[in-house]
């Protein structure tokens, strides 16, 4: 049951805003699921309860909420605390590449710096082309494959995840989204179940978390489905797959896009010949590389010797 107390005694947007940042750091809780700190993850839900956007909730800091939705306010911040779920999955949405998704544990939480290089429409590195063909492996809720096509909108692309439950919520995003010309979905174990094709552009998220890593994780990580963050010793199961069979589904000329995080490392100690392009992001992140279907091919005998 919400705090009477409270409730009577908070009365504006900010008092909201500023005495959830104090609750949450209290208790203790890990942010990076769509916020970076105590403050915004408290604007983030209370906005959520009075249906506003980030700029609209800035300018109504000073606004007296009414006692219906202080009591939901409080309600939310209470659950987020004593359940340690992601922001995101108490709202059911969140954003990636400035764009909305619905989300619950049965997806990760959109949070690539990828949105980055979508926004840009992958430039200054894939060719121009009215038409490129897209490969989104791992795709989750579908974020990377629904944002590629909204911001290169003559964009064929393909989409494939393992978990059926995954694909269910990516055809909710796509329905969302009105992209059911582009963009297609296929339950896949990476390349395996797909239709024989070449792509301009193959870009991936996959699960990179070590085993060790894994084991240290937040609470707020462990509601997400673990089979999209582990990839066993080194974090780089699923990577070295990508990398070993890539070549033969990119066009000549094509690129390859992939984000391995704090498996970086790992990476360039396992391959120390193959000359990754580390990309670098206005917005913060990284542990995302590039490699181009020429450099793929090049360094196979590299990746196939698993």
């Amino acid at each position: 049951m919400a705090n009477l107390s409270l409730v009577d005694e908070l009365q504006t947007l900010r008092d909201w805003v500023r005495w959830g940042a104090s609750y949450f750091r209290r208790a203790g809780l890990c942010f990076g699921h769509s916020t970076e700190d105590a403050f915004d993850e408290a604007l983030f839900l209370a906005r959520h309860v009075l249906h506003l956007e980030h700029e609209e909730a800035l300018a109504y800091l000073d606004a007296r909420l009414a006692r219906e939705e202080r009591e939901a306010v409080m309600n939310l911040f209470e659950r987020r605390v004593e359940e340690r779920l992601p922001a995101p999955y108490l709202t059911g949405e969140a954003w990636f590449a400035g764009l909305p998704f619905r989300v619950d544990k049965r997806v990760l939480v959109p949070r690539s710096p990828i949105a980055e290089l979508i926004e840009a429409g992958f430039q200054p590195w894939l060719e121009e082309s009215e038409a490129p063909r897209v490969l989104d492996l791992c795709t989750g809720s579908g974020c990377i494959a629904i944002a590629t096509a909204h911001y290169l909108p003559g964009a064929q692309v393909d989409a494939c995840d393992l978990s059926a439950e995954a694909l269910d919520v990516a055809r909710e995003n796509v329905a969302l989204h009105g992209v059911e010309e582009q963009v297609r979905l296929y339950q896949s174990d990476l390349f395996d179940a797909l239709p024989e094709a070449r792509y301009h552009l193959i870009v991936s998220n996959p699960p990179y978390v070590t085993r060790s890593e894994m084991a240290a994780l937040p609470e707020e990580y462990r509601h997400e489905p673990a089979m999209g963050l582990e990839a066993g010793e080194d974090g780089l199961t699923v990577v070295s797959r990508i990398l070993a069979e890539g070549d033969r589904w990119l066009h000549p000329g094509g690129i390859m896009v992939v984000e391995v995080g704090e498996s970086m490392e790992n990476l360039q100690r396992r391959y120390p010949e193959v000359p990754f392009l580390w990309l670098e992001f206005e917005r913060g992140g990284g542990g995302v590389f590039l490699l181009t279907a020429e450099q793929l091919q090049e360094y196979k005998n590299w990746f196939s010797e698993e």
